[in-house]
């Protein structure tokens, strides 16, 4: 026992003498750098701020290349003003508005700047909150319309036990989640092969007096489509004019929000259209804020019914609250502001536009190449989907392992049901995704290709030379046993 004693006093006093060295990195040299750090319990002893930092950012060392991640929509790069201010937002909770009224006002004029970009009509009052992002800000807005639906059955004396709602298999995870979550019936229309939107032939026949709203995308999961939300709109309202059933439109503008008004101010998919009354779009994507923040967009107050906010006062003064989650932090609200401050209109259609013209480049070379097939339409999103022309020697699959051995992220996937058979890859251009990258990127596809035919044709000889051998053996078993 007083050996093992001493050993450890030992060790101690080694460490000690070894970090107050001046002449070496204390951070990689003291015991934290030699002994086994806690996974599964709190640490028993403290260790300096520099150590602990040095730790947590070693581990994000194993991490992706987010410059090199194409498979997210989530912005990777900010300018340093904005960090400072996503450190200073940090500290403030933004539903404590009695506290912090100015992050409040601050919101509303977010709220108010989308709404006008998404072109609210004048006679409205649009409403709406920010949120941790669109899975937040579309269960909010499906939540109104099911209240709103809930309201009117009632006011007729009609059941209320049976909502349902109706949208395509393009649609984000989140639609499920709240269909399961809030006890929504999902009527789904599925994909068809060589067509990945809405068939609008097929929405009618989903529709009853059940039916609580019409889900619609700009900018598809998959294929970075979008549906034909303006003949869909004209389908409710002849729907409206025949049966006075009046069925609302969630547009899901998470990915093409921040796009479209900048890219083709005339093409009608928000609240210039009728039936479209809510609307929902990440910030966190090409409102170019980090990752954490979407808004959701009531059309005019009348959109959300009243008994849905909560009001609350023990935070110190009355305020309402309208959300899934409670605390969070202003960071991105911050970030968000300072960037339609920084950008402007002139900005963002700057920006946009370079991002359009370098997905448009990477989808011409693609297709230039003879190996895929362009599944979608870069005109309306910066969205490049392809599959291969011919995957008989590797598909897809193979492509994005192989990628990712240069550091790129290009997810490959299957489309949903009824268009499962068809295996895509998928390349999200950002902001930071310059032509050089570009040019990079389809450098490093190419040669992958190339790797992967050759490892086929090897396989290939290497069947054959095999089956060579095995036939030269075959003859000289028999001209042992006298049969040749």
């Amino acid at each position: 026992m007083k050996n093992k004693h001493n050993s450890k006093k030992s060790v101690r006093e080694n460490s000690r003498n070894i970090t107050e060295n001046p002449y070496i990195t204390p951070v990689y040299a003291g015991r934290w750098d030699t002994q086994p750090i806690e996974k599964n319990v709190l640490p028993q002893d403290s260790m300096p701020s520099n150590v602990a930092y040095q730790i947590v950012s070693d581990e994000m060392n194993l991490e992706g290349n987010p410059a090199l991640n194409l498979a997210t929509f989530v912005t990777t790069w900010m300018e340093p003003e904005a960090d400072e201010l996503i450190k200073l937002g940090a500290t403030k909770n933004l539903v404590d508005e009695d506290e912090y009224p100015q992050l409040k006002a601050i919101e509303d004029r977010i709220i108010k700047m989308e709404a006008n970009l998404f072109n609210v009509p004048d006679d409205c009052v649009p409403t709406g909150v920010t949120t941790i992002g669109s899975s937040e800000a579309i269960m909010l807005a499906l939540l109104a319309h099911k209240w709103t639906w809930r309201n009117k059955q009632k006011a007729a004396g009609k059941d209320t036990s049976q909502p349902n709602i109706i949208f395509g298999a393009d649609v984000h995870t989140c639609w499920e989640k709240f269909s399961r979550y809030f006890d929504v019936e999902m009527r789904v229309i599925p994909l068809q092969k060589n067509n990945y939107t809405i068939d609008i032939d097929e929405i009618l026949p989903l529709v009853d007096e059940n039916t609580i709203a019409m889900g619609v995308v700009v900018g598809t999961t998959f294929t970075g489509q979008v549906d034909d939300i303006k003949a869909i709109n004209e389908l409710l309202l002849q729907h409206k004019e025949k049966t006075g059933q009046n069925i609302p439109i969630h547009v899901d503008a998470a990915s093409g929000g921040f796009v479209l008004p900048f890219f083709k101010p005339e093409f009608e998919w928000d609240f210039r259209l009728e039936q479209v009354r809510t609307i929902n779009v990440s910030n966190h994507k090409y409102g170019l804020v980090y990752a954490g923040m979407g808004s959701v967009i009531f059309k005019d107050e009348s959109d959300l019914p009243p008994e849905l906010p909560f009001e609350i006062n023990y935070l110190g003064g009355s305020m309402y609250n309208y959300s899934l989650n409670f605390s969070k932090g202003s960071s991105n609200l911050l970030a968000q502001y300072y960037m339609f401050l920084r950008l402007g209109k002139a900005g963002y259609q700057d920006i946009i536009k370079a991002v359009m013209t370098n997905a448009q480049y990477l989808e011409k070379e693609l297709a230039a190449s003879g190996f895929f097939e362009i599944l979608t339409d870069s005109n309306y999103l910066p969205v490049v989907v392809v599959k291969l022309i011919d995957d008989s020697a590797f598909d897809v699959y193979q492509i994005s392992d192989e990628l990712r051995k240069y550091g790129w992220i290009v997810p490959a996937y299957s489309l949903p049901p009824n268009a499962e058979e068809t295996v895509v890859l998928r390349m999200v251009v950002k902001e930071n995704f310059s032509r050089d990258l570009a040019d990079k990127l389809l450098s490093e596809v190419f040669t992958v290709i190339e790797q992967l035919k050759n490892n086929q044709t090897s396989k290939r000889e290497n069947k054959k030379a095999v089956g060579q051998i095995e036939q030269t053996g075959q003859v000289k078993q028999k001209i042992i046993h006298g049969t040749c």
